[in-house]
């Protein structure tokens, strides 16, 4: 099974390349199910999901994002302001600040702390997305296509404020964008197992915890990036915690950057050869 996973993820990362480098779209595949039924967008890292439209919006800093590439913003905390060349803007573990910034398309939530969520979401944001599920009825469960971006999700636990573990109560946000498989792992607070790996699928570019105990510890924070095996490493929510005892974890396999600047932009053809885990300025 596990062979045949990582043959799949290969597939799709080929595909993926193919479509990029043919001049293809790199929108969320759509096929069509019974006579009855709405056409599914079918994800290249592992999901299927159900089809919205929105009207294109303008990106919010009024620089467009070039074709095929994904733009990363560090605002605070754990919130990247990710856009994509379509217009569409997402906002992670949004806690109601953005900067100067127009209200995003898409704010994903997580409950850990209130700084990951807020209760008064900005009413212009289209589409508010809880990493738990409110009604507290089985997890949550996300799969909607976006304009040019899919968004999906992948539950996890978190420790309660009583005892134990409360089960489903922060997600792991996918988006899939012009080819890209991204992750946002959230308010993690515990290793993941082979479920939650095949369920996340392939990512090209992940959003990391650093803090180094607040969610888990560097070690296991370093196991789960090298399991995942992402191309580009974004770290996120240090608190007080060096970045060097987090970076001092990663052998010669990866190679780290610091960058002056708050922002970096992506395609599949500018990911690097090696895994590389870039500290943008402001983390």
């Amino acid at each position: 099974m596990t062979n045949f996973m990582r043959s799949s993820g290969q597939a799709l990362a080929v595909i993926a390349i193919f479509l990029f480098t043919s001049g293809m779209s790199t929108r969320p595949l759509l096929v069509q199910g019974s006579v009855d039924e709405a056409p599914r967008a079918v994800s290249i890292c592992q999901a299927i999901a159900g089809r919205k439209n929105r009207p294109q919006a303008q990106p919010v800093n009024g620089e467009p994002v070039e074709r095929n590439h994904v733009r990363f913003t560090y605002v605070t905390h754990s919130t990247y302001f990710v856009e994509t060349a379509g217009g569409v803007t997402i906002a992670t573990d949004y806690n109601g600040y953005i900067g100067f910034r127009d209200p995003p398309t898409v704010a994903t939530m997580n409950k850990a702390h209130s700084s990951h969520w807020t209760a008064s979401p900005d009413p212009a944001i289209e589409y508010v997305l809880t990493g738990w599920n409110p009604e507290g009825d089985g997890p949550i469960k996300h799969s909607l296509v976006v304009g040019d971006a899919y968004v999906r999700n992948v539950t996890t636990d978190i420790r309660s404020v009583f005892s134990g573990f409360e089960k489903d109560g922060n997600s792991i946000f996918i988006f899939e964008v012009a080819g890209l498989c991204i992750g946002h792992l959230g308010h993690l607070h515990h290793e993941l197992d082979d479920s939650h790996i095949a369920a996340i699928g392939r990512l090209d570019v992940v959003m990391v915890p650093v803090d180094g105990g607040l969610t888990i510890g560097h070690e296991s924070m370093s196991g789960i990036v090298k399991r995942l095996r992402a191309s580009v490493i974004l770290p996120m929510h240090r608190r007080g915690s060096s970045i060097g005892s987090f970076l001092n974890l990663f052998g010669a396999d990866f190679a780290h950057e610091f960058r002056n600047s708050d922002n970096l932009t992506l395609s599949l053809r500018t990911l690097p050869d090696q895994p590389t885990i870039i500290v943008l300025n402001g983390v």
